[in-house]
């Protein structure tokens, strides 16, 4: 039997008039799949009654430390009060639903509460209400642990759960609804000309998320690449086609770096870039900075010198373990980094040189670089983000 997994964000979900489009999304889905399984988000965003970011801004802790395990059963009450107001919509509406949490649904995690791993799924109830006939409505971003506790999977959970579902239930399609028409060349509010693609690999996917892009949790494509589920992200509010994501399949010939070989530009905005100066031991110092949770991004390691970026929110204490050592440094405040995203530019040659060409007609300095089998990697200064990634994206063909 046709079985997709639909999952629905909180913008998608967050007023009366939302949540009928919802409805009408999986009246649809009845009508092409067999069985149809739904996980929500909590609606809507900071602000909303239920939104996750609401519910976290009841504790008033005075500095006070809240247990993990109290936080969790508190920002899971979101999506649990979603799938009891959704299945009441789909039952107004002639169809039978049934509310359940993530745990009800199955989902195990550890007892690694606000990040819990998900160790398997269970099956057993969702497949007995399918088999009824009825739509399952499972809460997204959840699990349950051994004790029974409720636990939660991390920003961009219900994705994850999505996906696992998809994994578990053998789905045909898994079905992202959220308030864009799907994933785009670029940030369409940095680059005015970004469009939408309509196909695009996992590990694509995987590298725009990476780099920046936020449209699906990394861990949901990592789960439906290792599944090989197609997934589709479309608009719950517009007819878009939207995005497929599955493995690329490409016809082996050839490839110049005058074809299009590049699916998108990328960026991450708040880096902050360190050049150390001296003899240093650098296990140990690179240990040190994990020790202080200060987490690495574009390296270059000299014999007498290493540059690196970081978060700027990892500035001070940076710079505070850098001075205890005996060396100079200086670093550049206010950089990001964008990424070109393209499996094509494997084997490749020239698209470095097409990249620089191309930054510096626009006198765009760049201050680093990395790169990967299907990335290549530019730190920048942050004032001339937009005018780097329209000129990027004019130089790889992406506008047409």
């Amino acid at each position: 039997m046709s079985l997709v997994i639909q999952k629905f964000g909180g913008t998608s979900l967050a007023t009366h008039e939302s949540r009928e489009r919802v409805v009408l999304r999986i009246e649809e889905a009845r009508k092409k799949y067999d069985q149809v399984v739904v996980v929500v988000s909590a609606m809507g965003r900071l602000g909303a009654p239920y939104a996750t970011d609401t519910l976290l801004s009841l504790l008033e802790t005075d500095g006070r430390h809240v247990d993990d395990r109290e936080m969790d059963m508190l920002i899971a009450c979101g999506e649990i009060i979603t799938t009891v107001v959704l299945s009441n919509a789909l039952g107004s509406k002639g169809m039978k639903a049934q509310a359940l949490t993530g745990g009800q649904s199955g989902i195990r995690t550890s007892s690694h509460f606000l990040e819990a791993h998900v160790d398997y799924v269970d099956t057993t109830r969702i497949s007995n209400i399918l088999a009824q006939g009825h739509i399952p409505v499972v809460a997204g971003f959840q699990g349950m642990d051994t004790q029974g506790d409720t636990t939660t999977l991390g920003r961009g959970g219900s994705d994850t759960s999505a996906a696992l579902m998809g994994e578990a239930l053998k789905a045909d399609v898994i079905e992202i609804f959220t308030d864009v028409d799907g994933i785009m060349t670029a940030d369409p509010i940095v680059c005015k000309t970004a469009k939408l693609i309509n196909h695009i690999s996992y590990n694509e996917l995987f590298q725009m998320a990476d780099g920046g892009a936020k449209v699906i949790h990394p861990r949901a494509v990592e789960v439906a690449r290792r599944s090989g589920i197609p997934v589709m992200i479309k608009n719950t509010f517009s007819d878009a086609v939207g995005t497929t994501i599955t493995h690329f399949n490409y016809i082996e010939k050839p490839i110049t770096v005058n074809e299009r070989i590049i699916t998108s530009i990328a960026h991450r905005t708040g880096r902050i870039q360190f050049l150390v100066e001296g003899a240093i031991d650098d296990e140990v110092f690179f240990n040190d900075l994990a020790a202080q949770n200060v987490s690495i991004d574009i390296i270059n390691i000299f014999p007498e010198r290493r540059v690196f970026t970081t978060e700027s929110i990892n500035k001070n204490k940076t710079i505070k373990l850098i001075e205890a050592y005996d060396v100079s440094f200086s670093y550049i405040d206010n950089c990001c980094k964008i990424t070109v995203v393209g499996e094509k530019m494997t084997g490749v040659p020239g698209v470095m040189a097409k990249i620089i060409s191309s930054l510096s007609k626009v006198k765009v300095q760049i201050l680093q670089t990395a790169d990967s089998l299907s990335t290549i990697a530019c730190l920048i200064h942050a004032k001339d983000l937009e005018v780097a990634v329209f000129a990027l994206h004019e130089t790889f063909g992406l506008h047409d």
